[in-house]
């Protein structure tokens, strides 16, 4: 299969491959890793998943080397991201060991899926956490399932690292505060479809969510994390209601290591005017510059770059991270997991 396939032009979307790896958490504990050659799944109609919400997920990458080698960004903060998820949604966590061992395992098996070295495209990784207990009442379930499977995928965006634009939609929120939103469970993504349908229908790439208590405060976009630049700051919202980005946390790391200032805070939307280059960023993307935001509500433009032609910050911190990311740069910062 994998030589029918066009590397380089692969789109960010489902593909089956040869394996997944699953396990059980029943009688109060998680089973053994088992292997599965089926991308279908058995449970009750009264599965807890299905009616109130239980369950979450990771998204996560793994990037052919140009010596051949298989890297994995990350894997520790996703699995402990997983666990705070659990913990939110109060669903049995996952042990970080059996995580990293189901992630290595899934990979190892899927091997020759992993897209060749700048082919552009990259391994996703999809673990996914679900309560299958069978009951009617508001209650955690006592059994859950976790599943880890994998695709090969090329950009996010279908115009890969080019800036674009998105807008500002008053009347619509991500998550609540106090509410789930800064867990990665599927209802925050089921609160920002009509939105960013909405958006993609009017020609923007993305909403940028306010604040849902005041509406006076950049939030996030509706599929990463917002960050702006200028005077030599990289500067990104604090809020109750974001999901904490991974990726976000690599690139504050690394603009320091340019020697910017980082500050992580309430962005009021009137300063949107003051910065010299906004992006999104995330796992999907890494990162996908702003060309401009519309203010759809008050009938105003914030512009940022001409020609959609990223930013020399943002392409500076997108190829920083991808060259650790495929082992092209030194991991000072010990996020690499190298498949054996």
């Amino acid at each position: 299969m994998e030589n029918e396939i066009s590397w380089s032009e692969l789109p960010f979307g489902y593909m089956k491959c040869d394996y997944n790896v699953r396990c059980t958490f029943k009688d109060g504990k998680w089973g053994e890793l088992r292997v599965s050659d089926s991308d279908e799944v058995s449970m009750s109609i009264a599965a807890t998943c299905l009616h109130y919400g239980q369950a979450g997920f990771e998204g996560m990458k793994a990037f052919r080397g140009k010596d051949g080698k298989i890297r994995i960004f990350r894997i520790e903060e996703n699995g402990k991201r997983l666990i705070s998820t659990c913990q939110g949604v109060m669903m049995a966590p996952l042990p970080l060991e059996l995580f990293c061992e189901a992630i290595k395992k899934v990979i190892k098996l899927n091997e020759k899926m992993v897209p060749p070295y700048e082919s552009g495209s990259s391994l996703y990784i999809r673990p996914v956490l679900f309560g299958t207990g069978a009951q009617i009442g508001v209650r955690p379930a006592v059994e859950y399932e976790f599943i880890v499977f994998v695709m090969p995928v090329g950009s996010y965006f279908k115009d890969g690292f080019k800036a674009s634009p998105c807008c500002i939609l008053r009347h619509f929120d991500r998550a609540a505060p106090y509410g789930t939103g800064q867990w990665k469970v599927g209802g925050n993504y089921a609160a920002g479809l009509q939105a960013g349908v909405k958006a993609h229908d009017m020609g923007y790439s993305a909403v940028v969510y306010l604040d849902a208590r005041s509406k006076k405060y950049i939030d996030e976009c509706g599929p990463a994390n917002f960050f702006g630049i200028k005077n030599n700051f990289y500067i990104t919202p604090m809020s109750e209601s974001i999901l904490p980005s991974i990726t976000n946390n690599s690139l504050m790391t690394l603009a320091k290591e340019l020697g910017m200032n980082i500050e992580q805070r309430e962005i009021p939307v009137e300063e949107l005017e003051t910065f010299d280059e906004v992006g999104m960023c995330g796992t999907a993307a890494v990162i996908s510059p702003i060309s401009r935001i519309d203010d759809l509500d008050k009938n105003k433009t914030y512009k940022f770059i001409e020609n959609n032609t990223p930013g020399n910050i943002c392409s500076t911190l997108y190829s920083k991270l991808k060259a650790i990311q495929y082992g092209d740069e030194e991991d000072k910062y010990n996020w690499i997991t190298t498949v054996e």
